[in-house]
């Protein structure tokens, strides 16, 4: 019955969809004009001054495992529950094929044929995904080619050019496009591969942006932070827990900070030239720690959230979620990676999904492009691990996330106004609630309205009371 269910569904919702879509005036997100590096170099706006507040999903292999119906459902869904981005493998593998048995790579490297008349083919499909996005004001993020491949199939200098200027000729004009060289690999393999790829593309395309995406607990930033072609760096955080080593011999950070995320926003802002970072790949939720092992404890929403506040708070001008289940596209059929059982369908109900739409309407009820991490707003000694609270702020408000529901001593002198109106947050309902006004240049302590354990996290928000981003008596956030 569920089989036959299915496609009557996506359609059911492809069909309000579209009725929706011309009653609805909303503006789309490139009627901005493009999009571009901010002028202090932390975050990315459009052309008139809008900020983009980067909220992306992981949804690595719609271009293969979804049909036109299913990714428009996607996509639909994506949209409504607040994302603006969906990150995919453009091809997963020099052998990929999508769901209607077309090759993306029919002729290798040679694409001079590869509009055959009358097939539907890989391409198209492709051009379909991105337009399908467009429409619902959704970017795509195409991670051009996977590193495996590059890396293990002797992908060439030769073939990369080939491969970028297919690529720029056929989505320069496309609005919705970030670039994303690299795909789960460190910069210093191929490297002459990945900068003939990214060259290749810029000589054409000058109209969208670029980055790298990085092997697991590593960073742009390491190799390609001087790279004129890279407009913003990434770092992938991984999936691992404190301790966790896998015994590979691929340890890149200190010792016991496999969860720590704002590490690596520090040091990306460390770096010279200052270039916008953001977290490509955290924790998934639903995927068991260290990926490998499927009777592992799995990531869950309390995990998505904290990877998600911690990085934003440290610095990074979005953040990209990602869930086991989704990210694959595992459905009837498919035989799931990383002990993936749940169709992915069933997954977009799943709570951490549907909470990161608050952390986006946070960001964006204050003013956006002064805000900056400031760690002296939290008074005495932070807490390690999963105690660390994490602080930001702009001129005249500010923000702690704290994950634990730890008391914590706040420095109201930080921002301006004799008197702050605080706030506590809930990032798992988008919630507030007014915790009182309180004098300004004073050190304040702060007891969340919860018991101190791992996932009662809760943010503090003080704003200058002659400032009215936030009103009393308002109980949650715009969200859209």
């Amino acid at each position: 019955m569920k089989k036959n269910f299915i496609p009557i569904l996506f359609l059911l919702f492809i069909l309000i969809g579209a009725i929706s879509a011309q009653s609805n005036t909303a503006k789309l997100p490139w009627e901005n004009g493009k999009l571009k590096v901010s002028d202090n170099h932390h975050y990315l706006q459009f052309e008139n001054g809008t900020p983009f507040f980067w909220l992306g999903d992981t949804g690595w292999l719609l271009p293969e495992r979804l049909n036109r119906d299913e990714a428009d459902y996607y996509l639909d869904q994506c949209s409504k529950r607040g994302y603006n981005l969906v990150q995919v493998q453009t091809v997963n593998s020099l052998s990929t094929m999508n769901t209607y048995g077309q090759s993306a790579m029919p002729d290798g490297f040679n694409f001079r044929d590869i509009n055959k008349k009358g097939v539907y083919g890989y391409w198209d499909h492709m051009d379909y995904i991105i337009k399908s996005a467009e429409r619902k004001g959704v970017f795509i993020g195409m991670d051009c080619i996977w590193g495996g491949p590059v890396s293990k199939d002797g992908v060439t200098v030769k073939d990369a050019q080939a491969y970028g200027t297919f690529l720029a000729a056929r989505y320069k004009n496309s609005p919705n496009i970030i670039w994303f060289i690299g795909g789960d690999i460190r910069g210093d393999v191929k490297t002459e591969v990945w900068e003939a790829l990214a060259k290749s593309i810029k000589a054409i395309d000058q109209n969208h942006l670029m980055t790298f995406h990085p092997r697991g607990r590593t960073m742009s930033g390491t190799w390609f932070d001087k790279a004129t072609w890279l407009d913003f760096n990434m770092f992938q955080s991984g999936h691992r827990r404190y301790g966790q080593v896998k015994g590979d011999g691929d340890i890149t950070i200190e010792p016991n900070t496999e969860e720590d995320n704002w590490r690596f926003v520090e040091k990306s802002l460390a770096l010279q030239p200052l270039k916008p970072v953001i977290d490509g790949e955290p924790s998934y939720e639903d995927i068991p720690q260290g990926l490998h092992d499927f009777n592992e404890v799995r990531w869950g929403a309390n995990d998505v959230r904290r990877y998600a506040y911690w990085s934003v708070f440290a610095g990074s001008f979005g953040h990209t979620y990602g869930h086991n289940s989704i990210m694959q596209f595992m459905k009837p059929g498919v035989i799931g990676s990383f002990g993936a059982k749940r169709y992915w369908y069933d997954c977009i109900e799943d709570p951490g999904y549907n909470q990161m739409k608050f952390l986006k309407a946070l960001m964006l009820a204050f003013p956006f492009f002064d805000r900056v991490p400031d760690q002296s707003i939290l008074d005495g000694l932070n807490g390690e691990r999963y105690d660390r609270a994490i602080a930001t702020r702009g001129n005249d408000y500010l923000m702690v996330y704290n994950y634990s529901g730890r008391p914590m001593k706040i420095n109201l002198s930080k921002i301006s106004g004799a008197m702050k109106n605080c706030w506590w947050f809930i990032p798992k309902t988008g919630e507030l609630q007014y915790a009182g006004e309180f004098e300004g240049t004073k050190i304040v302590g702060f007891i969340p309205d919860v018991a101190y354990n791992s996932g009662n996290d809760r943010v503090l928000i003080a704003v200058d009371s002659s400032k009215e981003y936030v009103k009393k008596g308002v109980n949650t956030l715009n969200v859209n």
